[in-house]
Order: C-alpha cells, then structure tokens, then sequence
C-alpha cells in the first residue's frame, strides 16, 4: 500500500513539473499561474503547493535534476578517463545546449540564478551543485596529476562557471551564433586558464 502511495506521489510531482515547463516554454515563466499549472497537469491547485511553495522552486527542481542528468554522463568509465579540459567543455556544452533550447527558458534560468528576485536557499543550492560538480572533477584531475596540487578548487570552479556565462552572455548577444561556435570559444577559453596555471 505504502508502495503504490509513493509511486502516486512520484507521478504526481512529476505531472507537476512536466506541465510547468511546457507551459513556461509555451507562454512564459512570468504569465504561467500557479492555477495554470494546476489545470495542465490535472489537479488541484492546493495540491501543486503541497510539493512546491512556488513556480520558481518547481523551476530550479527541473533544472537541478538535469544538471544530476547531464553530470551522470560524464561518469562514465570511458569520460572518467578523459583529460579534465574536454571533460569541462563535455559537461558546460550539455548545460549550454539544455539552457539555450528555448531562449525563454534559458533566460529565466539565468535570471533566477545570477539575479533571483530574493535570496533564497533553492537558488543558493542550485548553484552549489554546479561547484560541488566542478570540484569534484578538478579533484579527479589532481588525483591523475592533470593539476598541480596547491589549487583552490572552489575558485577555480567559480571560474570556470564566470567563462561559461561569460558564453552564454554571447549567445543572448549574438556574438556566438551556433553550438559549435559555444563550443569553441569555451575549450579557447578554458585552455587559457590551464596554461594559466601551469598546465
């Protein structure tokens, strides 16, 4: 019985971020009501709040899942071995593509996580995530001798996030125009940083 209650719940959670997003592509994160999203995916309203107490909690959910998703990739025997460079452009090219699929969406992710109407602890954990990974993977690098030892993970990781927007700054802009283009520029950008450090 306890079985079939929580798979309920999974389905439930799940229609609820599926219809948001759909209807935050289709009609824009500011336009889509809490009452919308309720609708869309088949229940009530008060039931939406019982598993997010807002659209930007159920925003930040979605994408902090797929960043698990896109991380999961790289973790593959085959990735694992890769050298720490195409790993970083691997792994900020999957977050590129998912953020810039709909300009929309891309831009209220950016929004929410440099420029989030408030502090608040979901936006503060959704950016921890991106350097609890980047750390991870420069702590790997060290352990494989791919970088010298004395480096501050954490700072290196904030940079590395800084180039990465810095690209994604472009592309809003226009002054990168394909992914191939965001893909060059970020293993351009990167590698100047490793021969800044020694590499």
């Amino acid at each position: 019985m306890a079985g079939l209650r929580e798979q309920k719940k999974a389905e439930t959670r799940k229609a609820i971020i599926d219809s948001s997003i759909q209807l935050f592509t289709e009609k824009g994160f500011e336009k889509t009501s809490i009452e919308d999203i309720a609708k869309q995916a088949g229940i009530g309203k008060a039931t939406v709040y019982t598993y997010f107490a807002t659209k930007d909690d159920i925003f930040l959910t979605f994408c902090s899942e797929e960043l698990e998703d896109a991380f999961a990739t790289l973790q593959t025997p085959r990735k694992e071995d890769d050298r720490v460079l195409d790993q970083l452009v691997d792994f900020f090219m999957l977050k590129f593509k998912f953020v810039t699929k709909n300009s929309e969406f891309g831009r209220q992710l950016l929004r929410e996580m440099l420029f989030p109407k408030k502090v608040n602890n979901k936006v503060k954990e959704h950016n921890q995530r991106y350097f609890d990974i980047l750390e991870k993977l420069f702590k790997s690098a060290q352990d494989r001798g791919e970088l010298p030892p004395a480096q501050d993970l954490f700072l290196l990781s904030v940079h590395f996030f800084s180039l990465y927007l810095g690209v994604l700054v472009g592309w809003y802009g226009g002054y990168v125009a394909s992914l191939e283009e965001a893909e060059e520029a970020m293993r351009n950008l990167f590698g100047h940083v490793f021969m800044g450090v020694g590499l």
